[in-house]
């Protein structure tokens, strides 16, 4: 049951805020030019920023290019930031804006895909001992069917580990609306997990039956 999958996000989560205070450290020791910091802060982020990118974004191809353009703002940015957010937060404003301004420019283009990559996220970030989801039940199969919203919220909170607050800030949005998006997704993946097991039951039955 995924229901038995969230205690294991909630002691991620922990790891997750001991990581982030250490990531925003190297970012402010960025700022002032530490160069071994500055590979410390894109090597510990870099994973995290091309999942939420292919989450966001239509086209497979644009995400390495995503992922460069949203470190290069940062870095030119880096002067601007002052710790009242984790930098893992900040970098992810920056990448959601990356994503945006990428939607603009290609408004005026011709579409290469119109494929959503989303997947991928889930793909790079998807833990390998979730329970629940080693019978052939695939968890992308099951986020396909959530809505955008709150397939990134779920995302952003379960996979990769941020704090609601912090998914407010990148999605610019209430936090009792994260809460509930992540609440509606998860009852959401409870009920279609639980109809795929059942289902999976009756085959097999009806298989050992026919023999």
């Amino acid at each position: 049951m995924i229901t038995s999958a969230l205690p294991a996000a909630r002691a991620r989560n922990g790891k997750t805020a001991a990581l982030d205070e250490s990531i925003t450290a190297w970012a402010l020791a960025a700022r002032c030019g530490d160069a071994d910091a500055v590979a410390q802060f894109v090597g510990a982020l870099h994973r995290d920023v091309q999942c939420y990118v292919a989450q966001l974004c239509g086209d497979p191809q644009a995400v390495d290019d995503l992922a460069q353009d949203t470190f290069l703002r940062a870095l030119g940015s880096l002067h601007l930031f002052e710790g009242r957010s984790s930098a893992r937060s900040w970098l992810l404003s920056i990448a959601r804006r990356a994503v945006i301004d990428s939607y603009r420019y290609a408004a005026a283009r011709p579409r290469l895909s119109d494929v959503a990559d989303w997947q991928l996220a889930v793909e790079l970030a998807q833990p390998c001992d979730l329970p629940g989801f080693d019978d052939g039940i695939a968890l992308l199969d099951l986020l396909a069917a959530l809505p955008e919203e709150r397939r990134e919220a779920f995302v952003l909170t379960q996979l990769l580990g941020l704090r609601y607050d912090e998914v407010a800030e990148v999605g610019d949005c209430a936090i009792g609306t994260v809460r509930s998006r992540v609440a509606r997704a998860r009852a959401t993946l409870i009920d279609l997990l639980e109809q795929a097991e059942t289902t999976e039951k009756s085959a097999a039955k009806s298989a050992a039956l026919a023999v």
